[in-house]
């Protein structure tokens, strides 16, 4: 497909796991991209640019960087994000103030600064990367849970806000997904095999969303062919948020 020839993107985070996934895509469909991250190491024809988005000055100058190599931005995907770990008592104030930096306000910085561009564009997008935790509760995902539910109550109010200047808002929920910050909370648990196993077994389909399955739907979401889309949140979660199935017989 060159849906997306023509266009061009940022996308934060997208120097490994979902963000390289996505930027990826977007490069094989036809898109110009430039990847923020803290370690911008990427492969052609991916291009990255170092950005912290929990500074201001940061952010407004690696989109500015951004806009000048590219001539203009189309497409923005916020999907930097940390995780966190823990009940509402696990982690203190300090905790909670930087996951919600980064998760919540870092949507906030950098769609402020791509804004001016997006406004200039005939095919506007943004997709902010959410969480199956905005919608489900999960056991010890107090503070993740928190500012993904944050994220996705932030989208909606982005897609109303920015609708009529036809600016696309939307956002993706993935489930428990197969990426490098899955991968180090297994390498810490105390049994990473039977960890792995419970992580598969909540989810209906009884394995971990893939990268490039969460990678797609943010593609449909940005894509000019979803035109009409706009103030939806896609689940990729193998289920795990609708389903109910009996549970397995022996």
């Amino acid at each position: 497909m060159t849906d997306f020839a023509g266009l061009r993107a940022v996308v934060t985070g997208g120097a490994s796991g979902i963000g390289l996934a996505a930027a990826t895509l977007l490069a094989e469909r036809g898109a110009q991209v430039v990847v923020f991250d803290l370690k911008p190491d990427v492969p052609e024809p991916l291009t990255g640019i170092a950005a912290d988005v929990t500074d201001d000055a940061s952010v407004r100058d690696a989109v500015a960087a951004a806009a000048l190599q590219l001539g203009g931005i189309d497409v923005l995907v916020n999907n930097a994000g940390i995780g966190a770990q823990g009940n509402v008592t696990a982690n203190d104030d300090e905790e909670w103030h930087r996951v919600f930096d980064v998760n919540v306000v870092g949507v906030a910085r950098v769609t402020r600064a791509v804004l001016p561009h997006l406004r200039r564009s005939k095919a506007a997008a943004i997709v902010n990367t959410c969480s199956i935790a905005a919608t489900a509760g999960l056991p010890n995902r107090a503070v993740y849970s928190a500012s993904k539910g944050a994220v996705l109550a932030l989208t909606m109010a982005m897609a109303a806000d920015h609708v009529r200047e036809g600016i696309r808002v939307n956002c993706v929920n993935p489930g428990t997904a197969d990426t490098p910050w899955v991968g180090r909370l297994l390498d810490v648990a105390a049994d990473p095999a039977a960890e792995r196993a419970a992580l598969e077994a909540r989810q209906p389909m009884g394995r971990l969303v893939t990268a490039e399955e969460v990678a797609n739907a943010i593609a449909y979401l940005a894509s000019p062919l979803s035109g009409s889309t706009t103030g939806t949140a896609l689940a990729v979660d193998g289920g795990m948020q609708n389903l109910r199935l009996p549970a397995a017989r022996s």
